[in-house]
């Protein structure tokens, strides 16, 4: 693969906010850019019935061809509140703009229409581009729904706690910058991989859920319990409670609280816990867990300076201004018949 391959180096670019890509918004926000591709004029009919039965917003991605041959459905789209931005190569944005009767400030570039000349032309008609949307949705981030699917989704976003608006109207839209890529880099390679080896269940799907929680086989000093008693060991969603922390400390002790119960319920419906005899976690937020019902544990000197290293470094990527709790951690733990009994 040549240095300078287009199958990453664009990708990242953007990533980084060059030319002017957008980002996101607030990340504690239950607000998520809905974007919605349409690629003919019965999906867009479609689209806007089911949109405005469900009295919600999107930012509709539109190719220029459909606009210049259905004009007056894109009218309607405009009346409606929503959002048109461009996809595909960017070959008629004036056109475009023109059918929907509203300025395109947005576009939506992938695979091989991500290249150098389609951002040039974006940035000369003073047009971003969109962030990649994220597998799932998240807080203050984009979410892209296929026509097909829109009717499904949209409840299934509500109970989860999100709000779907078009990106334009996400609290805090920003462009991105290279700390995004940054942290983009570190969660796909450092994160997804300690997820992996140590099998890690997301129980993040709300849009206030900060947990997660690995199956554990060996039991991890201080831990006063025999050798090989299985256990549940909690980790935090760190970009979720960041984001949550900033928007108020009270919010972010909710979520925490509430985040408690996804674990319970894990307990009791995962067959990777179902054999679990205690729940621990090594953390800096052992204030909110010893209020919780846990016992809190002193870990051993040079445990305790390499986890310290480790939540120093999770500050450093994710931006948190100060510790959570105190700067040093300690192990928090709770047996499972107790946890499920104040927390289930």
């Amino acid at each position: 693969m040549p240095v300078f391959s287009p199958s990453w180096l664009w990708p990242s670019l953007v990533r980084a906010g060059a030319f002017g890509t957008l980002y996101g918004g607030a990340p504690g926000d239950p607000s998520v850019g809905l974007t919605v591709p349409v690629e003919s004029a019965a999906e867009l009919e479609t689209v806007l019935q089911v949109l405005a039965e469900a009295k919600i917003g999107a930012t509709l991605l539109i190719p220029p061809a459909l606009a210049r041959s259905n004009p007056e459905l894109l009218h309607s789209a405009t009346r409606a509140g929503h959002e048109i931005a461009g996809s595909g190569p960017p070959t008629g944005i004036s056109g475009l703009e023109a059918a929907a009767g509203q300025p395109i400030t947005a576009w939506a570039l992938e695979g091989t229409a991500l290249t150098r000349a389609n951002l040039a032309a974006l940035r000369r008609g003073g047009v971003r581009p969109l962030p990649f949307p994220q597998p799932a949705a998240q807080p203050g981030q984009t979410v892209r729904v296929l026509p097909a699917e829109l009717a499904a989704t949209l409840p299934e976003l509500k109970a989860l706690g999100y709000r779907p608006a078009p990106v334009r109207a996400i609290p805090g839209l920003r462009t991105a910058a290279p700390r995004d890529l940054l942290i983009y880099a570190y969660s796909r390679t450092v994160e997804d991989r300690f997820a992996r080896e140590h099998h890690v269940i997301d129980l993040a799907q709300r849009a206030d859920a900060v947990m997660r929680v690995a199956p554990r086989s060996e039991v991890m000093p201080p831990l006063p319990l025999p050798p090989h008693t299985p256990t549940a060991e909690l980790h935090l969603h760190s970009p979720r409670i960041v984001g949550i922390s900033t928007r108020s400390s009270i919010a972010a002790y909710r979520a925490y609280q509430r985040s408690l119960k996804d674990v319970a319920a894990a307990l009791q419906t995962r067959p990777e816990l179902a054999d679990a005899q205690a729940v621990y976690a090594v953390t800096l937020f052992h204030g909110p867990l010893e209020k919780s019902g846990f016992a809190l544990l002193d870990l051993p000197p040079q445990q305790a300076r390499w986890f310290g290293f480790g939540f120093r470094l999770l500050r450093a990527v994710y931006g948190t201004p100060k510790p959570p709790s105190e700067g040093k951690p300690k192990m928090a733990w709770m047996e499972r018949e107790a946890f499920l009994a104040r927390h289930g």
